[in-house]
């Protein structure tokens, strides 16, 4: 961990001197607090062409799933070969399963890291990578307004009910943020073939399962950690509403609304735009196939007698 302190001590030291420098106190919980959010950014940007090839990864995972159930139909009796079938098609399309959990598996390390360094620094001040005694202590001691603490948390408010407060709305902020991120992408972002399938029982299954491990959890976290999370999903959030709404996988209703937009843009510059229900309508339709028509039972007859004439007669030829 101690490479990750030095990491985080200088880019919270970077952004703690900004902030004083324009006039906040530096020993005020308001400039240890901008300064958790400052290095939640830092990281977030660092994290971007993971995030984007996390989206490309779950894209591809979309567009397979009528192959992976075609897969399954033919080698379920074997688990073996249905593995092998299946890695061999994720690396022919780009794409790998477990892409979209790298970003937050990345971001775990620095989130204990934290905890770590605010926690021990508010208990005993000790000192981690660049933040000395001093500024431990000092860290550890902040507190908004004076009442609230940053190392303070749901279960241990040391006295404050702000802090409840505030560690509580923190606590449903991250597990609101967490659920609509991944809610967002299911609704919008999947094409219909790929909310079936063994995928999309896992998506679903992430869906509720990680905004209830994370409130949970988010009861024993200290108020700064808790607001490094917040943010972070915040930026999470934002960043794929981002992508989905300029960048959507076809077939998806975000690609639909997408089209649906550009079309209305090119009609406002004045440019001759196809309406895709309007072609629907005016295409013409396929002929009505003709039903033979209904015969009797002597008719029937009559046609059959006639057709074993012709093969007498044609066999005497």
């Amino acid at each position: 961990m101690t490479p990750l302190y030095y990491a985080i001590s200088a880019i919270m030291l970077g952004w703690h001197w900004l902030f004083t420098t324009l006039g906040l106190d530096e020993r005020g919980g308001t400039a240890w607090a901008l300064s958790i959010i400052g290095l939640t950014l830092v990281i977030r940007m660092l994290l971007i062409p993971l995030f984007v090839k996390q989206i490309k990864s779950q894209r591809n995972m979309q567009l397979i799933q009528p192959k992976v159930r075609e897969l399954q139909k033919k080698y379920g009796h074997d688990r073996q070969k249905l593995g092998e079938e299946t890695m061999k098609l994720y690396r022919e399309n780009g794409t790998n399963p477990f892409a979209s959990c790298l970003p937050l598996l990345l971001q775990m390390p620095i989130f204990f890291a934290l905890f770590r360094l605010l926690d021990q620094a508010a208990k005993s001040g000790k000192a981690h990578g660049f933040l000395n005694e001093e500024l431990a202590q000092n860290f550890g001691e902040s507190a908004i307004g004076g009442t609230i603490r940053l190392a303070g948390t749901f279960l241990n408010p040391e006295g404050s009910n702000a802090v409840r407060i505030v560690a509580i709305i923190l606590v449903i902020a991250m597990t609101a943020t967490t659920f609509t991120t991944q809610r967002q992408l299911m609704s919008k972002n999947m094409p219909a073939d790929a909310l079936q399938g063994p995928y999309a029982r896992q998506q679903k299954l992430l869906l509720y399962v990680l905004p209830v491990v994370f409130g949970l959890g988010g009861v024993a976290f200290p108020i700064g950690v808790l607001l490094y999370w917040t943010t972070s999903n915040l930026w999470t959030m934002g960043q794929q509403f981002y992508v989905i709404r300029n960048n959507p996988a076809p077939g998806t209703p975000a690609f639909a609304a997408k089209s649906k937009r550009d079309r209305e843009k090119a009609l406002a510059r004045g440019e001759e735009v196809e309406d895709e229900v309007t072609l629907e309508k005016e295409a013409p339709r396929p002929a009505a196939r003709q039903q033979p028509k209904r015969q009797t039972k002597a008719e029937r007859q009559r046609a059959a007698g006639a057709r074993q004439n012709q093969k007498k007669q044609g066999g005497g030829r």
